[in-house]
């Protein structure tokens, strides 16, 4: 089940590379939550990180993310992986993928 928050860009960490070749990158945004702001920590994995490279502190974002869980030595975690940003108003998104081929691109003589 997917999720999403709003609020401004605090930071971004730098990329962590792990030696299995797992990569992540982390990014704090700021939801306003009454009268104590809330600050969310979500973490994007892999191919994901790319979506981080062209935000920056104090960008309004809203991010789509997913709550992972997990068990280790009898403890329970929970992460917030991210896997969509889009700036405040924009269903877009940034770096979702590449953009569509130009229609200029196809041949039109097509016999069916």
């Amino acid at each position: 089940m997917a999720y999403e928050l709003t609020g401004k860009v605090k930071l971004i960490q730098d990329e962590q590379t792990f030696g299995s070749g797992f990569k992540k990158r982390e990014m704090v945004v700021i939801v306003e939550d009454g009268k104590y702001p809330q600050e969310i920590n979500l973490e994007f994995v892999q191919e994901k990180i790319s979506l981080l490279d062209s935000l920056s502190p104090g960008q309004e974002v809203t991010v789509t993310f997913d709550i992972r869980g997990r068990e280790y030595n009898g403890r329970y975690y929970n992460n917030l992986q991210g896997w969509k940003v889009a700036g405040a108003g924009d269903s877009d998104g940034f770096n979702q993928g590449p953009p569509p081929p130009d229609s200029s691109d196809f041949d039109d003589d097509i016999p069916f």
